[in-house]
């Protein structure tokens, strides 16, 4: 990190101390492109809109504080192209960023790439599924994690359906990508609340976070278990698919629905009753965090450490 970047990075932490997100504040004039911090956003599908909300949000932070940093927002098609996702990597760091904020699309294939971004000397921060820690330990990499806990955020919305259920009913969960960390941990969150209210849980299949995919497991398994009382989705967007395949098999009101994220279109379903509840994770703010995370730690020098943000039960009545 250069010494003009280093000062620039500091003067960020020091407007953020008094602007904070907003981004109706007074950025002044913007310096040149070449004196800001260059902070590069990799996501993953920017057809979720959980991912189109996280860029818009990054946008309007990056927007206040124009003068302090750059922001290249990238993303991929779909949730599982991985190898489009390391060709981002190694545009970013072809473009000699200084930062790389990202939401990996799998626990550990990324980490390659990012290890070579790491030695050239890239801060990396880690936002929404977790790098695997094991993996991270054996390469010598620290590279901290700035986000939710997907498990307890997972139980929570497990438990507020189990008190609309009756111990022993038959439900299901569709999951996303197997080797995602936020699904494995978002999976064993729904897994516990159900298993601590005693629901028989007759199916466990993966949509890979994709809707089309989770509407026809959903109707697979609607047809296979007449008898099925819920779906659990690990994502708002299968959610979408779970609530499309319930209306299809004329089931509304008789087996509810429940995701992950509160994207608009889901919490609208929520509000309306045709999905009992989701979890908000604020999508919005969570690329903001790691960005705000990434130039402090470039301006103090602190030791990489992860970071929890907040994750928080939405049902009716509550946006």
């Amino acid at each position: 990190m250069s010494q003009r970047h280093l000062l620039c990075a500091i003067s960020m932490v020091l407007a953020l101390a008094t602007t904070g997100c907003d981004p109706s504040g007074d950025a002044g004039a913007p310096a040149p492109d070449s004196d800001r911090v260059r902070v590069a956003l990799v996501m993953k599908s920017l057809a979720n809109e959980f991912f189109i909300d996280m860029a818009a949000g990054a946008e309007a932070h990056q927007a206040a504080n124009a003068d302090s940093y750059e922001l290249l927002v990238n993303g991929i098609k779909n949730e599982s192209d991985l190898a489009q996702q390391v060709a981002l990597v190694e545009q970013m760091m072809a473009s000699q960023v200084d930062v790389i904020v990202i939401a990996p699309a799998d626990s550990k294939s990324l980490l390659p790439v990012v290890a070579r971004a790491v030695n050239q000397g890239i801060t990396v921060v880690n936002i929404d599924n977790r790098f695997d820690r094991d993996l991270l330990r054996g390469m010598g990499l620290t590279i901290p994690f700035v986000g939710p806990d997907n498990k307890a955020g997972a139980r929570a919305v497990g438990t507020y359906l189990a008190q609309h259920l009756q111990a022993g009913d038959q439900v299901a969960i569709i999951g996303g990508i197997p080797s995602a960390f936020n699904a494995q941990q978002r999976l064993e969150g729904f897994q516990a609340a159900m298993t601590a209210a005693g629901m028989e849980i007759v199916s466990v299949q993966s949509a890979d976070w994709e809707q089309a995919k989770a509407a026809a497991i959903a109707a697979a398994i609607l047809s296979e278990h007449p008898q099925l009382t819920a779906i659990l989705a690990a994502n708002d967007s299968m959610a979408l698919g779970a609530v499309a395949a319930v209306r299809q098999a004329g089931k509304q009101g008789q087996v509810k629905v429940v995701g992950f994220d509160n994207i608009s279109a889901a919490n609208d379903l929520v509000q309306s009753g045709a999905m009992l509840a989701t979890a908000d994770q604020h999508g919005r703010d969570l690329a903001v965090f790691g960005i705000e995370y990434a130039l402090s730690a470039l301006a103090t020098g602190a030791a990489p450490a992860d970071k929890k943000t907040p994750v928080d039960l939405i049902i009716k009545g509550e946006q």
